[in-house]
C-alpha cells in the first residue's frame, strides 16, 4: 500500500529511463520519501486503463506527488527531484546534453529491438525483446475493449505494436526486414559516434559532470550507458563498460567513459537499481 504522504515513483527493472530517477531516489536522500514501484512493461503493465489514466503516454518513469499533477517524463521527473532534492546536488553543465541524449538518433529503445542482421533479428525475437513485443501485444487486446473512453490510446499503441510485430514475424517482408536492417546500422553508427565523441566532450577528467556530486546530465547519462553497456554484453560491475569495444568499430572505450563508469558503480544507488542486473 502506497503511503498518502508519500511520493510515488514508477519504475521498472527491464527498462532504461526510469533508471535515471530511480538512481537519484538513492543518490540524492529520497528514501523515506518516496516509494518505488515496479511497472511490468514485459507483460504491458502500463497499458491497464488504470495506468493509462496516471500517464496519457504510459510511459516510465512516472511521478505521483499528492496534491499535484502527475509528472510523466524523464526529464521532468528527474529535474523535480534535483529541485527538491534532501541533498546537495551536482552543478548544471550549462549544455544541451540532456536533449541530445534523448534525442531519436541515439534512442536506447531502439538499439534494444533493433537488428542489423538476420542472426541477429533472430536472437532478439527468441529473447527479450519478442518477449516484449509479443506481452506488448496480449496486454493491448486484454485491456481495449474495457476502455471504449481511451479508444484513440489503444488504437494507435495497437497499430505501432503490430509493425513490431511484423518485423519480428518469420514471414517480415523482404523490403521491411531490410528497411529494418539499415536503421539499426544507422542507428548503431549514432550511437558510436555519440560514445566517442559527444560523451567525451562533456566528461570531467574525473568526478560528475556535476562536479562531486551528480547532477541532472548525470542521471540521464548513467542510465543511457547502462542499457548500451547491456547490448554490448556488459555488466554492472566496475570494468562491465569495457563492453562497449565490441560496439566502437575497433577504437577503444574512451577513458573517461571506463572512469565515469568506475565511479557510479562504486555507489549504493547503483548497486540498488542494477542488483539484478543492467537494463
Amino acid at each position: 500500500m502506497v503511503s498518502s504522504d508519500k511520493k510515488t515513483l514508477y519504475v521498472f527493472n527491464g527498462a532504461i529511463w526510469p533508471s535515471a530517477p530511480w538512481l537519484a531516489v538513492y543518490a540524492l536522500g529520497y528514501e523515506d520519501q518516496v516509494d518505488v514501484e515496479q511497472v511490468d512493461l514485459v507483460n504491458g503493465a502500463n497499458f491497464t486503463p488504470e495506468f493509462v489514466r496516471k500517464n496519457p503516454a504510459a510511459t516510465l518513469p512516472t511521478l505521483l506527488i499528492p496534491g499535484q499533477e502527475n509528472l510523466t517524463d524523464t526529464t521532468s521527473v528527474v529535474k523535480y527531484m534535483l529541485d527538491n532534492s534532501p541533498k546537495p546536488i551536482g552543478k548544471p553543465s550549462g549544455t544541451n546534453f540532456v536533449a541530445k541524449i534523448h534525442e531519436d538518433a541515439v534512442d536506447p529503445n531502439f538499439a534494444l529491438l533493433s537488428a542489423r542482421n538476420d542472426a541477429e533479428l533472430k536472437a532478439k525475437d527468441a529473447g527479450i525483446p519478442g518477449i516484449f513485443i509479443r506481452g506488448r501485444e496480449v496486454a493491448l487486446a486484454k485491456y481495449a475493449p474495457t476502455a471504449p473512453d481511451l479508444k484513440s490510446f489503444y488504437d494507435a499503441k495497437i497499430k505501432a505494436n503490430g509493425f513490431l510485430n511484423l518485423v519480428y514475424s518469420p514471414d517480415v517482408p523482404a523490403d521491411v526486414k531490410q528497411m529494418w536492417f539499415a536503421k539499426s546500422n544507422e542507428a548503431w553508427e549514432a550511437i558510436r559516434a555519440f560514445i566517442l565523441n559527444n560523451i567525451p566532450a562533456v566528461l570531467p577528467d574525473s568526478g560528475y559532470i556535476g562536479g562531486e556530486n551528480p547532477g541532472e546530465d548525470d542521471f540521464h547519462l548513467a542510465a543511457w550507458l547502462a542499457r548500451i553497456t547491456l547490448l554490448a554484453g556488459g555488466t554492472p560491475k566496475e570494468d562491465g563498460v569495457l563492453a562497449l569495444k565490441s560496439e566502437l568499430g575497433g577504437a577503444e572505450v574512451p577513458e573517461k567513459i571506463v572512469t565515469y563508469w568506475k565511479l557510479w558503480s562504486a555507489t549504493p544507488a547503483w548497486a540498488e537499481v542494477y542488483k539484478h542486473g543492467l537494463h
